[in-house]
Order: structure tokens, then sequence, then C-alpha cells
């Protein structure tokens, strides 16, 4: 049994002791399973008061082999003997007691946790008592004289009584420790058994919250309006579906339904018809290859850090001496009538628009689409609005693909738009003033209302409070800006205009 177990119990029987109840308070005690002196003294005490006699005489020798020094415990064996008229070993217990003493007038056992006082005085009073029964008169009378030496308070005036039987070779009353006295546990280690509460019980003097009285580790917080869901992710930015294969031959196209390729590009297959005839998607393009010219590949993305891949195996296998034969050509009334509709509407708007991508370097890259054949004032006029610069900028391009770029003006824009190949052009833009005289009046700022974490490549991510220029509207759930330098999309439903208001007159 532990320590705590222990004063625990011993504390319980002492309570039920108190409330006069020896049986259950006995029983306690005799739970205990490692008793020491102090607790077969208290088992020898309650066996006294319900007066079993052998079993008090038991348990005060079991007290007195813990503790060879205890004189109460001789003291109260004395009692046990004597009332078992076995006054010599009553006499001896007693005359043992005095010994114990070590010629101390009393020995307090408060600081024990036993309320009690053993007098010296009374110790002799009871060995006087003992020769007594011993018909010793003359030793009886010799110690109650010593008794009346050490006698020191008022309240053994008994002693004086005792003398004056023994004068006249009669007996008189034994005295014994008051019923129900027995030894405590320490009010220290009983207090510690308790669960205590050091830090108190909080109490709420100001809150932000009306009436609230939560004073736990986790004070309620004040509720804030939550960040708006993401929007969906543009559709141009979605994973292509489809089987990827691997081109073996190269293949060249015969009809404007079909696609070129080269031996190891990936391609993924959208449909494969009984014919041989595959549907794929190759950078974007949707077109009809052999399914013979493929082989499934399996693509899968491993740690840079965590996994050391084979560079042999990532290369193609090199194609085989001779292609399969070519199949039949397919007949394009077997085409997908939807295909055909979607080809033939991109088709008539390629030859009424006949547009012209521009890719403009800036501080960021940006591209714009226009009719080719503008005038230098109507492009410069295209790139300020994608720009948001709208004066200090000149335009370059690189002649004849020389790397020197040269500036463009009306004199260089047919020169400029001849060098256009397959509807695709390069400029170059400058600011011809300082970034600092640049009137921050004609940009286009926002501030950010939420934080916004980066989950795709193409993400632009920021902190709430931060200032964004915008660059561009993809749609209106999505915009493009620049932020510390960094240029990417984020949701408009995260930013709002920024206002300064130094500004304001």
């Amino acid at each position: 049994m532990s320590l705590v177990e222990t004063i625990r119990q011993w504390d319980e029987g002492v309570v039920a002791a108190d409330k006069k109840d020896w049986p259950a308070a006995f029983q306690i005690f005799c739970e205990i399973q490692e008793p020491n002196s102090k607790i077969y003294f208290n088992i020898g005490c309650l066996c006294l008061i319900n007066g079993d006699l052998n079993a008090t005489e038991k348990a005060f020798d079991n007290s007195i082999c813990k503790d060879e020094h205890l004189a109460v415990a001789f003291f109260q064996r004395g009692i046990t003997f004597y009332k078992k008229q076995k006054y010599k070993e009553a006499l001896r217990d007693f005359q043992k007691t005095f010994h114990e003493l070590r010629g101390n007038q009393l020995i307090d056992y408060k600081l024990l946790g036993l309320w009690y006082k053993l007098y010296a005085c009374e110790v002799l009073h009871n060995v006087a008592l003992a020769h007594a029964q011993l018909n010793e008169w003359e030793k009886a009378e010799e110690n109650l004289l010593k008794a009346l030496n050490l006698k020191t308070e008022a309240k053994h005036s008994h002693i004086d009584r005792a003398l004056g039987s023994i004068l006249k070779h009669k007996l008189f009353d034994l005295v014994e420790l008051p019923m129900g006295e027995l030894f405590r546990p320490n009010k220290h280690h009983v207090a510690q058994l308790e669960k205590k509460d050091y830090l108190g019980k909080a109490k709420v003097l100001a809150s932000v919250i009306h009436q609230d009285a939560f004073s736990g580790f986790a004070p309620l917080q004040p509720q804030v309006q939550s960040a708006p869901p993401r929007p969906k992710t543009p559709e141009i930015l979605r994973v292509l579906e489809g089987e990827p294969h691997r081109v073996c031959y190269e293949f060249f196209s015969e009809t404007a339904n079909e696609l070129s390729l080269l031996p190891g590009n990936i391609v993924f297959v959208l449909q494969k018809g009984a014919d041989n005839w595959a549907t794929v998607i190759f950078n974007g393009k949707k077109g009809l290859v052999p399914y013979n010219y493929l082989e499934p590949v399996e693509l899968t993305l491993s740690s840079k850090k965590g996994q050391e891949t084979n560079q042999s195996e990532d290369l193609p296998k090199p194609p085989k001496d001779e292609p399969p034969e070519r199949p039949a050509v397919l007949d394009t009334s077997m085409l997908n009538a939807k295909d055909t509709e979607e080809s033939s509407a991109k088709e008539g708007e390629q030859e009424e628009l006949k547009t012209c991508i521009i890719k403009v370097h800036f501080t960021y890259t940006v591209t714009i689409q226009v009719k080719p054949g503008l005038s230098y004032s109507d492009l410069l006029e295209q790139v300020c609005k994608k720009l948001h610069h709208p004066r200090g900028i000149i335009l370059r391009y690189k002649k004849n693909s020389s790397s020197e770029k040269v500036c463009l003006d009306d004199s260089e824009m047919e020169i400029a738009w001849s060098q256009a190949k397959k509807g695709h052009f390069t400029l170059w833009c400058e600011l011809t003033e300082n970034k600092e005289n640049l009137p921050k009046e004609d940009l286009t700022q926002l501030v950010a209302l939420h934080c916004y974490k980066a989950t795709q490549p193409e993400d632009l991510e920021f902190q709430t409070g931060d200032i964004i220029t915008l660059l561009s509207k993809v749609n209106e759930e999505w915009f493009e800006g620049q932020c510390k330098g960094n240029v990417g999309i984020f949701p408009a439903a995260f930013v709002e205009e920024y206002i300064n208001e130094d500004r304001i007159i």
C-alpha cells in the first residue's frame, strides 16, 4: 500500500473515532496493510474500549516491536495487564514507562499527533498502585512520595489522596488515558490528499463580448466575418483529361482533322475508334492520329529530394526501323457532329477575325489579342490599357530577327507587321520616365481584405492589408495583379479598391 493510501485510511479511521463509531474505526485501521507503531497503538486503544483485553495486549506488543522507546505504549500495555490482574507484568511496564521518560517530568505527544501529556508523577502513581496490589505497601508509599516531589500542576491532587489511602492500606483508582485519544496523521499530509486549485477561479473584468462570463483558459473569441470561399479554378488551368500516350513514330497530317506529331511527344487519348484512329489532345489542339503509332505511358510525379530516378527510363524508346501502315483515311462523315461543328466554327472565326497575339515584355509579361495592321497609336493604346500605364511608354521590337531592339513608330509598323509569324508577335515595353514620376492616381490599386494562400503555381499570395496593382481581369471571379514583385491571379472577392486618403483634398 502506498503512503498516500495509508494516510487516507488513517485519517478516515480517526474521523470515525471522533464520531464515537468504534467498530467502524477499528475496521478501517485493521484494513491498513503495513501499519506503523502509531496505528497499532490506535488499534490497541480501540480494543481496550471494546473490552477485548487479549487483542489489546497483542496490539500494544506490535506497537512496542515497531518502536521500542514509545513510552505511552508501555503505559497502555501496563494498564491492560492491570485490568487482566497481571500485576507483576503491569508493574514491569509502568517501571519501563518511567525509565523511557529519561528523567523528564513529562512527554508531550502533541507533535507526534497524540493530544496527551504523559506525566512522570502519574506513572509513579500507577507504580505505587501495582505495589499495593502485591501487598508491598512500603514501596507503594515510597513511589507516592517521589510522585509528590514531581507534581507540578494542581490537577494532580489525586496523588495526595492516594498517599492517604496507602497509609490506611487502602487501594485507589488507576490513572488512564482519556477514552478516544488516538494518534492522528500529520495535518499537512492530510491537506495534500485533496486536489487544490492553486490558480484560483478567474473572474471576467472586461470583455468585448456582451455579458461574457466565461473565465476558462480558452475564452470566447469575437465572431469575425470569415473569408469568402475560393472560387473555382478557371477552365484554362485545369489538368487535361484523357489517358497519356507516347508517340512512337513521326506522323504528318494530310487533312485538317489530323495532327502532326514527332516521336517522343506525349498526347492524351480522349477516344479510340474501331478503325484504329484515335482522338487526342496535344499542346491544346485536338485531332486524329493512328492509334498504332502510340503506346500507353504512366505519368508519375516524384520528389527531387526524396527519390532518385533513372534518367535512362525517362528517355523515350527509339522508334522501330519502319512505322506501321497508315490506317485508311477516315471519312469525314463519320466524325462526331459536335467536333465538326466546333472545328468549322473555329475556322470561320479565324478567317473572319484574323487576329494576332502580341506578347509584351514589361516588368511582367502580358499578352494581348489585336487585329493585324493596326497603327502605332492604336497599338500603343491597347498596350497601355493592358499595362495600366496611360503615358510614358515606348515600344520596341527586334527588326529582321536581329538582337538589337528598334524603337517602334508609324514608319516601322508595316515592317513590324510583316515579321509576325503565324499570328504571333513580340514587343518590349519601356518607360520614358522614372517610375517615381508616374502618376499613381492613374494606376488601379487594390487592398487585400483577407489573407490568401497560393494553392496553384499561378496564384498570387498576399496578406491582409497588402496593396496589389491590378493588371487585368481574367473573368468576373479572378483578377491578375502584382504584389511585392510577384505576378499571379487571385480571387476578386478577396480584395477591394484601395483609396488613398492622403490624395483627397
